[in-house]
């Protein structure tokens, strides 16, 4: 009866163990090292452990589409309302922004940083067949680096050995770029985090076309049971709350934001 009454007081006294969630996420969002910020207070505010799966964005929506994950985090918005439209996501919440750069040589051998727009900078870099690497990994990086070059009316499948496709990471790729000296497009947040810089800069940046939405998706439970679709609903109302603004808006690199805070209402 004792011993009883003892592990019936542990039992309360206890603090209860965090539930667990998994969430896909990009590299570029991880390699920023905000993850680094939200993740303690989600867990202090919500006792949410969050397990991040950082991938691209392709392969986040795979990983939902097959019910490995609860939600994802990912930032290319054909391929999201295509996973919305096969029915694999309940929906889609904005909920930061950033944007896309071009890096290069800090001697611009393609001239680039005073092209009029993302399109001519390409151009530029493609009729001098200056080093260009590539992440080539489907994520919502590479996508958005593919619809550019269409956007230029040019096709990587018909460049020549300058154009080097690596299938990496966002921070795996920049060390390729500053290895090779070579121009890359990153986002900001990923290249202000990066340490290995050598002698890259940043060269062109300001074209509206380099919009980098950040978008939520919980897993659709009509098609996976046993996802945690009540975790994911806390966890969207935390990131969409007034403290996720407030840490995100303020999270900087040497005085820079990295991100800018758009929660959309809920639908």
């Amino acid at each position: 009866m004792i011993r009883a009454l003892a592990a019936l007081l542990l039992l309360m006294t206890s603090p209860l163990q965090a539930e667990e969630m998994k969430l896909a996420v990009t590299t570029s969002f991880h390699n920023s090292g905000l993850s680094d910020v939200l993740l303690p207070a989600i867990a202090e505010d919500t006792g949410l452990e969050v397990q991040l799966l950082v991938v691209g964005t392709g392969q986040a929506l795979r990983l939902g589409e097959a019910g490995d994950v609860d939600a994802i985090l990912v930032h290319s918005k054909a391929a999201e309302e295509a996973f919305l439209a096969d029915g694999y996501g309940t929906h889609r919440r904005e909920i930061m922004y950033n944007d896309f750069v071009l890096i290069g040589p800090k001697d611009d051998p393609a001239e680039i940083s005073g092209a009029a727009d993302a399109a001519t900078a390409l151009s530029a870099i493609a009729q001098s067949e200056s080093s260009f690497v590539s992440r080539g990994d489907d994520s919502g990086t590479h996508k958005k680096e593919l619809s550019l070059w269409a956007g230029a009316d040019l096709q990587p499948e018909s460049f020549g050995s300058w154009y080097k496709a690596v299938g990496a990471g966002m921070g795996a790729s920049l060390n390729t770029a500053a290895g090779l000296d070579a121009y890359i497009m990153s986002d900001r947040a990923s290249w202000l985090n990066f340490g290995n810089k050598g002698d890259l800069a940043l060269l062109f940046s300001g074209d509206p076309v380099l919009f980098n939405q950040y978008a939520y998706l919980p897993v659709n439970p009509a098609r996976h049971d046993h996802v945690k679709a009540m975790a994911a609903a806390q966890l969207e109302d935390w990131l969409t709350s007034e403290k996720a603004a407030g840490l995100i808006n303020g999270y900087t690199i040497n005085g820079e934001g990295l991100f800018v805070f758009n929660a959309t209402p809920a639908k």
